[in-house]
């Protein structure tokens, strides 16, 4: 019993925070950004449309986050989260090391480890999968290295996808090191002879 209210903690914990976290992006609840905010992130991180992607995300933190405070559908819960967060890692956090405070990768990797931990463990005896009789069958090795392994191609084929073009309707101007409007740097144009 002890094992299963100590699941049952994280997976309150873990599940009802990522809920939250995508709830900050899809309704602007905990003072989170908001669709637009949100959509403007996705944008600069090369992830267009911004708010196809912001939706997306939001969708599927809040999807995860709660069928894993639920305990709800084996590893698929925990197989968004690792998706979700992989994609934050390599975009926005891991640039900036390892701890939170100065937005590293440590907030992302905790919420994919604790996913992991429970598509690897279960959810426990007070889970829904444990009510409807289907723990057993979902945490089958092949199902939840199947599903594990969806969230990792799901990552990489988002992380495939990012676009840094311009905006629509705005021209790019190549820049060449060292020239000057197709002069070397450091020279003056000789004035135009008629």
């Amino acid at each position: 019993m002890v094992r299963d209210l100590g699941l049952l903690a994280a997976r309150l914990t873990l599940g009802l925070g990522l809920a939250a976290h995508g709830a900050q992006k899809a309704f602007g609840w905990f003072e989170g950004a908001g669709p637009q905010g949100a959509a403007g992130m996705m944008e600069s991180l090369g992830l267009k449309p911004g708010p196809t992607y912001a939706t997306a995300a939001s969708a599927n933190e809040i999807t995860a986050g709660l069928l894993i405070a639920l305990g709800l559908g084996g590893p698929l819960g925990p197989a968004a989260v690792i998706a979700n967060m992989s994609v934050a890692a390599r975009t926005v956090h891991l640039k900036n090391g390892f701890f939170a405070a100065k937005s590293g990768v440590e907030l992302p990797l905790l919420y994919a480890v604790g996913a992991l931990a429970l598509a690897s463990s279960g959810y426990g005896a007070l889970s829904f999968d444990h009510v409807l009789g289907l723990d057993e069958r979902l945490r089958h090795p092949i199902i939840t290295a199947l599903a594990l392994a969806g969230g990792i191609a799901a990552a990489e084929t988002i992380l495939a996808q990012r676009d840094f073009s311009p905006p629509d309707g705005t021209l790019a101007t190549p820049t060449i090191k060292g020239e000057h409007n197709g002069h070397p740097a450091g020279t003056k144009p000789s004035p135009a002879t008629s």
